[in-house]
């Protein structure tokens, strides 16, 4: 069993030697440098970190983290990552995926994965097009991108990451972008939580679908248009001026006005992360009439799959005896005799 005692580190002991080779702009290197600032706050130590990807811009991560990593097959880094769960289960497993490897190939594996609850991370980042593949349209892009395969605009219904994760039946679910100054928190409540933790991060393609989250990731009046959510405190935003107010007779979100400051006469709720049904509500908000709800949507932790693979192991083997050579003489077996007619 490796010794999970947290340690001192630096951003530097994160970095590997690989030159970081991601085009100018890209926001992958807002979140690598998330993560590296990130893990010297957990206390992880990079001999006990693994990451694991598939296939796709954000998949490069590995290389880049002065860790155990794996660079995998497309779409299968959910099947893979599990494995390296259940052989080592302290192990501290963090999944690298984007919307196009982890929502289309790989979505079957990656909803088996949540619903099984496996005690790792998974950050999924969503540029709502396929990077690697020159700018095709992917899962998440919108209706009506423009792509080299949609020249007239796409007509898929884009998947929604976080309902997927939700529907999955994911027990932790948050969402941040590239360069928030949040990120890190959300990152580390991520991993605080026990239990397969999904993380959507918006994600800057710098080259096929530039600033497509600037409506509400850009600096200028974002607090008008983000809600960051905190556990216990009323959902407000623009400044504590708007927040949102659950509608008993529609049962539905709804954005109120806060006056003064009293954001109880107001009817704004509070936010409540074990509360599933307002999570779910808030991950299918349309953005413009409500503001992006950003932070750790969801969080109700339950017993993870490796500890139950571990258990259940305990017991089939319990007052057996561990002999490879005996399970396999035992029932139908016979020896078939040489004979004076066999060549030697």
């Amino acid at each position: 069993m490796n010794d999970m005692t947290p340690i001192q580190t630096t951003l530097k002991d994160w970095e590997s030697d690989q030159e970081v080779r991601w085009c100018p702009g890209c926001g992958d290197y807002a979140i690598l440098k998330a993560v590296q600032r990130t893990l010297p706050q957990i206390g992880a130590d990079p001999k006990n970190t693994v990451f694991v990807s598939g296939i796709g811009c954000s998949s490069r991560f590995p290389y880049y983290m002065e860790t155990y990593g794996f660079h995998t097959i497309h779409g299968r880094a959910p099947a893979f990552a599990t494995g390296i769960k259940l052989a080592n289960p302290d192990l501290d497993v963090w999944m690298v995926t984007g919307d196009g490897d982890g929502l289309s190939i790989g979505g079957n594996h990656l909803m088996h994965l949540l619903r099984r609850n496996v005690n790792l991370q998974v950050m999924l980042f969503n540029n709502e097009i396929y990077g690697l593949t020159k700018g095709q349209y992917s899962p998440t892009s919108r209706i009506g991108t423009t792509t080299p395969s949609t020249p007239m605009g796409s007509v898929d219904r884009p998947a929604n990451p976080c309902a997927f994760a939700l529907g999955s039946g994911a027990r932790f679910v948050a969402r941040g972008f590239d360069v928030s100054k949040n990120l890190p928190d959300v990152l580390i409540a991520a991993h605080r939580h026990q239990g397969a933790a999904f993380i959507e991060i918006f994600q800057n393609c710098i080259v096929y679908n530039k600033d497509v989250f600037n409506d509400f990731a850009a600096p200028k009046g974002a607090e008008d248009r983000q809600l960051w959510l905190t556990d216990g405190e009323p959902m407000l935003y623009a400044g504590g001026t708007k927040g949102i107010k659950l509608d008993l007779d529609t049962l539905s979100l709804q954005v109120v006005d806060v006056v003064d400051g009293d954001w109880q006469s107001a009817g704004v709720i509070v936010h409540n992360v074990k509360n599933r049904a307002i999570a779910h509500m808030l991950v299918e908000l349309p953005f413009g009439p409500f503001p992006m709800a950003l932070g750790v949507l969801y969080d109700d932790p339950r017993p993870t799959f490796e500890s139950a693979v571990i258990e259940q192991n305990a017991k089939a083997s319990e007052g057996r005896e561990a002999n490879l050579a005996k399970l396999l003489a035992k029932g139908q077996t016979w020896t078939v005799a040489p004979s004076a007619a066999d060549p030697v």
